[in-house]
């Protein structure tokens, strides 16, 4: 079994303008655990999880024998990682397939990654 990564992003400024309603929003985390759930009875969910803006990341840099932290995200983007999954699928086809799900349950766009088989993923 393989292992891959479905992650989602987010546009800078693509935040609502005014929060969901409290009808939306659950309707939103009864489909994310729905898939999630569908995942996890089907052996393919190993770990997910949503993230915190870019403005909460710090960067370790390795410079000249030394490393150095900064605030703030690696590179300025317009778009920055907002969740992902680490799943397990017997190919590319079953990963698009979960892909799909999430899709369509958080109403976004997904990337798909395979793994590099290194020896040290763990399912």
């Amino acid at each position: 079994m393989k292992q891959y990564l479905l992650a989602t992003y987010m546009g800078e400024g693509a935040a609502p303008s005014s929060p969901p309603s409290p009808d939306e929003m659950a309707a939103f985390m009864k489909r994310v655990a729905d898939v999630e759930q569908d995942m996890e009875d089907n052996g393919a969910f190993v770990f997910g999880g949503g993230l915190f803006g870019p403005d909460t990341a710090t960067v370790v840099r390795y410079n000249n024998e030394e490393t150095v932290t900064t605030d703030g995200p690696f590179i300025e983007a317009k778009e920055h990682i907002a969740g992902f999954y680490v799943i397990n699928a017997e190919d590319i086809d079953e990963a698009l397939n979960w892909a799909t799900k999430v899709s369509t349950a958080i109403q976004k766009e997904i990337e798909v990654r395979p793994f590099r088989a290194t020896g040290r993923v763990r399912a």
